[in-house]
């Protein structure tokens, strides 16, 4: 059931989520018009702020900075990679896909052919009624294995439906092999819960962000840009709502880790 709720409740208090809510409050308001119009002036606040760049990037940067590189990444037993964004071989796919968290293999397999650790373990399951296709453990392992990495320094745990059985079956691997320092690659928002999560495992942990949102590049170009950027920036758009869900998942699954000690 927690699992369910996980995956229910939080999209509600999304912008989108709360807008669509809104909307339908303001739907049985019709006899109540100076309130409905509250009520629909509020769903279009949602989505404008929701929807603006300068809000994305407030929100995430904090979250992508907090481990940024800092110099060459040293060795470890193992890499272990946090479930990427992968589309099964479903027709009229011929092979795994990734979305942009893909990052994450790309980034695991630079790493291995990099001498920084003999394997990486692979942690992601599906949830079954709601990826009833997908076998991600499968899926990354032939994507890595396409990107030269062989079959046998995969390890595969496919039991974890969150971040938290990430970690915790992750470690009963890690411990059967007697490993306790890693290499950590996630995507860079997703960062500062996983390393907060491993860490409360007793594991060592060298994190080895990727994915990244936003560049310093784009922080300078949305602060110092001309007044043309500026005013393009305060336009809703469906990537910045997507940036702000993402930030706004990380903040609340932060919360409800730390009030359920898992942190």
């Amino acid at each position: 059931m927690f699992i369910f709720l996980s995956k229910f409740l939080p999209p509600l208090l999304y912008p989108l989520g709360l807008a669509c809510l809104s909307i339908l409050v303001a739907l049985l308001l019709q006899k109540r018009p100076r309130l409905q119009r509250g009520v629909l002036l509020l769903a279009l606040s949602l989505l404008w702020v929701g929807g603006n760049r300068w809000a994305a990037m407030a929100l995430l940067r904090p979250l992508e900075w907090r481990y940024l590189p800092q110099g060459e990444i040293p060795p470890a037993e193992v890499i272990v990679v946090l479930g990427g964004d992968t589309a099964p071989p479903a027709y009229p796919r011929t092979l795994p896909e990734v979305g942009e968290a893909g990052d994450r293999l790309i980034y695991a397999a630079y790493l291995y052919k990099q001498g920084k650790a003999k394997h990486i373990l692979f942690s992601g399951g599906a949830i079954d009624w709601l990826y009833p296709a997908m076998e991600p453990g499968n899926e990354n392992a032939q994507l890595l294995e396409l990107m030269g990495v062989p079959a046998e320094a995969v390890w595969l745990e496919s039991a974890s439906r969150n971040t938290y059985e990430n970690a915790v079956y992750s470690r009963h691997i890690l411990e059967q092999n007697g490993i306790r320092r890693i290499i950590l690659v996630t995507s860079a928002f997703h960062m500062p819960r996983s390393v907060a999560l491993f860490e409360h495992q007793g594991l060592e942990v060298i994190p080895a962000p990727t994915d990244f949102r936003t560049s310093q590049a784009d922080w300078e170009m949305l602060a110092h840009g001309d007044i043309r950027n500026l005013v393009f920036n305060l336009l809703p758009g469906p990537d910045n709502l997507l940036l702000i869900t993402l930030a706004l998942k990380e903040y609340l699954g932060l919360l409800i880790y730390r009030l359920r000690g898992w942190l």
